[in-house]
């Protein structure tokens, strides 16, 4: 009878650490599911991802082409350039304002400016960048008093501010300021687009080249057009010569 006791007192001990492990085992499971899941997930809206870190590895300079608009959009450099580089972008992307500070010099030095490229900014405003569409709206106003050149300089003056605003850091985006900082910042250009901007009159417009931008693929800021042909996130200098340079070789 001892005997008989001790094998059930045995056989009910292995259920009850059976029953442990097999719970930790499930914990664990449900765990590491959780993980991937949220991991899996994206910031934006549907497919949209926040913003894209440069790239370790230079793409090749042969990517299939896709029809993309260039719209009506601000322009910089010369308007009948062989190459055509369009940019969909956030203001308030910490990645586009990295290929703003790091990269654009060098091409506008080496390409813009000696007539070989032509460079459009198109919008591409995140949801979750409260500061996006205001932003843009007002490079749009100051677009409108001053013409592409104007808008440029709004252009440069955002990425400026908030970059200071920032630190120059790429690992966080900053608070957008509010409607009446751009005010300012566009006076401090010598534009008046109080009226403007707080009337919303380029909303549509925005929305319409984030529209284009998903038509033609992007799914992430910054992303690129040269000639059709896409480049994706803030790429360093040699990604863009690479491409650049195939399509005045063709």
């Amino acid at each position: 009878m001892e005997k008989e006791k001790q094998e059930s007192e045995t056989i009910t001990i292995r259920k009850d650490s059976l029953w442990k492990y097999s719970t930790f085992i499930l914990l664990g499971v449900l765990l590491i599911g959780a993980f991937f899941v949220l991991s899996g997930k994206t910031t934006g809206t549907g497919n949209v991802v926040a913003n894209n870190p440069a790239p370790n590895t230079i793409p090749s300079p042969t990517p299939q082409a896709v029809q993309v608009s260039a719209d009506d959009d601000a322009v910089m450099g010369n308007k009948n350039a062989l190459v055509t580089i369009i940019e969909f972008s956030d203001y308030q992307c910490p990645f586009c304002r990295k290929f703003w500070q790091e990269t654009l010099p060098q091409i506008k030095q080496n390409y813009i400016d000696t007539g070989k490229v032509r460079f459009i900014y198109r919008d591409f405003p995140l949801s979750f960048h409260e500061g996006a569409i205001p932003y843009a709206e007002a490079a749009e106003c100051v677009r409108e008093k001053g013409g592409d050149e104007a808008y440029f300089k709004m252009h440069d003056k955002i990425f400026e501010e908030q970059n200071i605003l920032d630190g120059g850091s790429v690992s966080s985006t900053v608070q957008y300021p509010g409607a009446e900082t751009l005010k300012q910042w566009a006076q401090e250009l010598g534009y008046d687009i109080g009226s403007c901007l707080d009337s919303g009159k380029y909303q549509n417009e925005i929305q319409k080249d984030f529209n284009d931008g998903g038509d033609a693929g992007v799914q992430g800021t910054p992303g690129f057009f040269i000639n059709g042909k896409p480049l994706s996130g803030a790429q360093p200098y040699q990604a863009f010569k690479q491409v650049i340079d195939a399509e005045l070789a063709r």
